[in-house]
């Protein structure tokens, strides 16, 4: 039986540093099973190593405070009290926050103060009582195949999945009430990205047109890019990058020539595998109408040129943003690994993706109409 997608995979799959303008935030509370000067720590969650940023002793009230500028747009907190019990917080700045907690391990906690927490806890919530469930058919699960019970097993198989269901689906009806929210790209680990693509998709675009500058929603709107990808029959979409002579370079300026866009990087192996095959290609139709346009995911500009120079890329048009995986470019097209090709009409539009080799020569023969 398949497991509900865990909460902590939010915490491990956005950046969480920024510096953007600063707005204040203060997170108050108490923990009854404290004592006067515990520490109560301020972290970054899911990071690792655990980044700690502040700390505020307990008061004789039991109570404790953090006043802080929140930098970036949003930032999912972890308030460890004392080692004994850890609360996680979400902030996008404004916030006047208040805890309520045990102060012990498996201790209850509330948090409020904002709608974020709100929906975050009611998320939790949800969760934990699914998973609950869940844990509860597995166990039946096992004793029924144990016992043959093949009606037990269907039935079990029947009730998770309409749960599950039901499950996703109120999950999908909260994410549009939560607008461009931290809360909301939290709420999205709770889907089937193969399934519920369209939900992911419509968010993504969301916050790419009204929190365009906030880190997380630009990891998120990323990766939604990249599972939206560019198919065969698509209209290439433009890409304009600085050249290796920091002029930017567009590939539209290639229309009405069969071109392969190349994505590459210095420090890939497979891809300097690859390129003396690129190399013969492009020698041998470069004077047929076919060029090449190499997009890089470098990070070290010296690198790129000397992987340029050393490997023979002879071509005019590379390019890169010089940014890796955040490549503007790579996310466009949905480039999850590299080598990663496209092949592109006269018009522009993708013919045929991830072509190598002989199999690469043999499409440009019958493109270009060249005997062997």
């Amino acid at each position: 039986m398949k497991n509900i997608l865990t909460a902590a995979a939010f915490f491990t799959s956005v950046t969480l540093f920024a510096q953007t303008t600063a707005k204040d935030f203060t997170i108050s509370g108490t923990a009854k099973n404290l004592q006067p000067n515990d520490k109560v720590y301020l972290e970054i969650a899911g990071t690792q190593p655990l980044v700690r940023i502040d700390s505020s002793k307990v008061g004789p009230d039991k109570r404790f405070t953090f006043k802080r500028k929140e930098l970036d747009e949003g930032t999912v907190y972890q308030l460890n009290l004392a080692n004994a019990q850890r609360v996680i917080v979400l902030i996008e700045g404004g916030e006047t926050i208040e805890i309520t907690a045990d102060g012990t391990e498996k201790g209850a906690s509330k948090v409020s103060g904002s709608q974020n927490n709100d929906y975050y806890q009611q998320l939790i919530g949800m969760y934990k009582e699914m998973n609950e469930k869940s844990q509860k058919w597995q166990e039946e699960y096992a004793q029924a195949e144990q016992k043959k019970d093949s009606k037990k097993i269907a039935k079990i198989q029947q009730d998770f999945e309409a749960a599950s269901q039901g499950f996703t689906g109120k999950v999908k009806s909260m994410i549009p009430e939560m607008g461009t929210s931290l809360v909301a790209l939290f709420a999205t680990n709770f889907l089937n990205p193969e399934v519920d693509f369209a939900t992911i998709d419509a968010l993504a675009k969301r916050f790419e047109a009204e929190r365009p500058t906030m880190k997380q929603a630009q990891v998120f709107v990323g990766n939604a890019k990249r599972m939206r990808g560019i198919q065969i029959g698509d209209a290439a979409p433009e890409i304009t990058l600085n050249s290796t002579q920091d002029k930017p370079v567009s590939l539209s300026s290639l229309k009405g020539k069969i071109v392969l866009i190349d994505f590459w990087a210095s420090w890939c192996g497979p891809c300097r595998q690859e390129n003396p095959n690129v190399v013969r290609v492009y020698n041998r139709f470069k004077d047929k109408g076919f060029e090449i346009f190499s997009v890089s995911l470098d990070r070290d500009k010296a690198a790129w040129l000397k992987a340029i120079e050393k490997d023979g890329l002879i071509w005019p048009s590379h390019v890169s943003d010089l940014k890796y995986w955040q490549s503007i470019a790579a996310q466009t097209y949905g480039v999850n690994a590299i080598p990663a090709t496209f092949l592109l009409d006269k018009d522009g539009k993708v013919i045929d993706k991830n072509l190598r080799g002989a199999a690469l020569e043999k499409k440009l023969e019958e493109l270009l109409k060249v005997n062997n």
